[in-house]
């Protein structure tokens, strides 16, 4: 294999900038402003499930989330931007340890107008491929039942980590919420409808991640969080923003306990001046390239993969 060549044909870069231009133009239409935030910051992520990059003393940014909702508490309504973004992990058919995310919020929006929002662009975006795109909404309670015949929110934690050990074929060191990750990942999502937008919602509390919490008809506790889904393959995931200084720094302060990584003090001083309400996803555009493609490999919709970089 000559390493100096291009991953990807010509014509995966072609399909890739009309991506860019049905979201820009997208984007223009609907009145949100494109824009661009520093690629490298004084915190990271701090995500335990994400491991970021550093670069000297800065971090590459595993998302733009944390600089873009300093832009909104500075009054700069609805954004978005396309970037590169950096997680450390095996690159593999899914999986470039640089990838390319579309990341966008909405003032005054719940979590679902969104998922509506992100449903119409994902079905014109992968128009070419599926004319008529339909769209299904699950609960996590619902994708559970239904696909994993598990009552998520009330079975014990023996009967879930017996489960995901049988899937995974393996006693691995995980909590709850990374047992019900493997569950997800291996019964669930490839059991999703076929050529259809699967749209996952109302996440146990404990993956509120950076949204708020809520009890849901059931009194249960969840967090107002989304995900999409095609093809067995997660494209998005949503929030309805966590507007709360003293929360989030308690998230920060319990999510990196035992590392040596910074809270991102920016972010907490941004949301102390105030947050409006708004809502806000994250889209993988290299996922929805080897859709629209039907690639088999996310190194065929990259210009040079990782192994090539």
């Amino acid at each position: 294999m000559s390493t100096w060549r291009p991953s990807a044909p010509r014509s995966a870069l072609v399909a890739r900038q009309q991506l860019y231009r049905t979201i820009r133009e997208y984007f223009y239409t609907h009145d949100v402003l494109e824009i661009e935030t520093p690629l490298l910051s004084q915190a990271p992520v701090a995500d335990p499930n994400i491991t970021p990059m550093q670069s000297g003393q800065r971090w590459l940014h595993t998302s733009p989330e944390y600089a873009m909702k300093r832009l909104l508490c500075a009054g700069y309504g609805d954004i978005y931007q396309i970037c590169k973004v950096f997680r450390e992990g095996e690159a593999g058919k899914r999986h470039n340890p640089e990838f390319t995310m579309l990341e966008w919020y909405r003032m005054g929006w719940t979590h679902r107008q969104l998922m509506d929002e992100v449903a119409d662009l994902l079905q014109r975006l992968l128009a070419p491929r599926c004319a008529d795109l339909a769209a299904v909404h699950l609960t996590y309670a619902q994708a559970f039942s239904q696909y994993a015949q598990l009552d998520v929110h009330h079975c014990s934690e023996q009967s879930i980590v017996q489960r995901g050990q049988q899937l995974a074929n393996a006693d691995l060191d995980l909590d709850r919420d990374g047992w019900l990750d493997v569950i997800m990942s291996h019964q669930i999502e490839p059991a999703l409808p076929h050529n259809t937008l699967v749209f996952i919602d109302e996440f146990p509390a404990t993956q509120a991640a950076l949204a708020k919490v809520v009890n849901n008809a059931q009194g249960v506790a969840v967090a107002q969080r989304f995900e999409a889904f095609f093809n067995g393959m997660e494209l998005a995931n949503g929030y309805q923003e966590l507007t709360d200084a003293e929360q989030q720094l308690q998230r920060f302060q319990h999510e990196l306990q035992g590392t040596q990584r910074p809270h991102d003090a920016h972010l907490i001083s941004a949301l102390e001046q105030g947050l409006p309400d708004c809502a806000g996803v994250a889209l993988g555009l290299d996922r929805v390239l080897l859709h629209l493609l039907e690639a088999d490999h996310i190194a065929q919709v990259i210009s040079f993969d990782w192994s090539r970089a």
